[in-house]
């Protein structure tokens, strides 16, 4: 199986995503502080039966960089047009932490686009799902972050970033993909996550909804889970045991295994 990864102009933006498999799209929208290449162990499992696609958003990895100015509304309208330049028009969204507020910010803007969304360790944007204070700390984090950018961030300093579950070679290749992040970006996401309160449109969403987090998960903790569970009536929560923030890294086979039983209880 083979990764392949391909450039194109949406707009000012020139967009790099990776591609493998055949069938049902499925798009991955990574997190903060990383880039496309953090779906590889996922993508390489679910390309047997799925196309699967993960774009570097803009700021990130190979994509150009965005205004100072973007916010989640403006992240969302790329990507509409990332998908439609891609001629992908009945997609499954998964995304995870940040990657879970844009998606839900497509859907608000752009509903007809995704038919299923799965969100991983989901926000309603921070300031729909996290105290002020803590929004506040979050983001002088990530501020922080940026200017040590590129190097000089050790995902380990980030408090509940994961469990102990994760192994030992994902850990390092998460620091590798995450000392090559561009400041620039990382302080447009930051500031998009932290204004971005998606909360009154919860309540509109039709589409079926994975909500998928680990119980050991201090970044996006379970009764923010549970707030979004009870504000959207379409959608499903599973708990996975033992896992933290980044699942899909921690324990790649039992995420494969959601991912896999939730699309199929779809038709996919």
């Amino acid at each position: 199986m083979t990764i392949r990864l391909e450039h194109v102009q949406v707009g000012q933006q020139r967009i790099a995503y990776r591609r493998a498999g055949n069938g049902p799209a499925l798009v991955l929208l990574h997190g903060a502080v990383c880039d496309s290449r953090v779906w590889r162990a996922p993508m390489e499992r679910l390309a047997d039966e799925f196309t699967v696609l993960a774009w570097d958003a803009p700021g990130c990895g190979l994509s150009t960089d965005p205004p100072d100015s973007w916010r989640l509304p403006q992240y969302a309208d790329c990507l509409a047009a990332f998908l439609d330049t891609i001629s992908l028009d009945d997609v499954a969204l998964l995304g995870h932490s940040w990657g879970s507020a844009l998606a839900l910010q497509l859907y608000h803007r752009h509903p007809s686009l995704p038919t299923t969304m799965l969100l991983v360790g989901a926000y309603a944007g921070w300031a729909g799902s996290l105290p002020p204070e803590e929004v506040a700390a979050r983001l002088r984090f990530a501020l922080d972050v940026a200017d040590r950018l590129p190097g000089g961030f050790d995902p380990e300093s980030m408090p509940g970033l994961f469990s102990d579950a994760i192994p030992a070679d994902c850990v390092q290749e998460l620091k590798t993909i995450m000392s090559e992040i561009r400041p620039e970006g990382t302080r447009v996401m930051a500031h998009a996550l932290a204004e971005a309160d998606l909360r009154d449109m919860l309540g509109d969403i039709t589409v079926p909804v994975l909500l998928l987090y680990g119980d050991r998960d201090e970044r996006a903790p379970l009764p923010v889970a549970r707030s979004l569970q009870g504000a959207i009536s379409t959608s499903t929560l599973v708990v996975l045991p033992g896992i933290g923030h980044e699942s899909f890294l921690e324990s790649t086979g039992t995420f494969v295994q959601e991912v896999r039983r939730f699309l199929h209880s779809r038709g996919a």
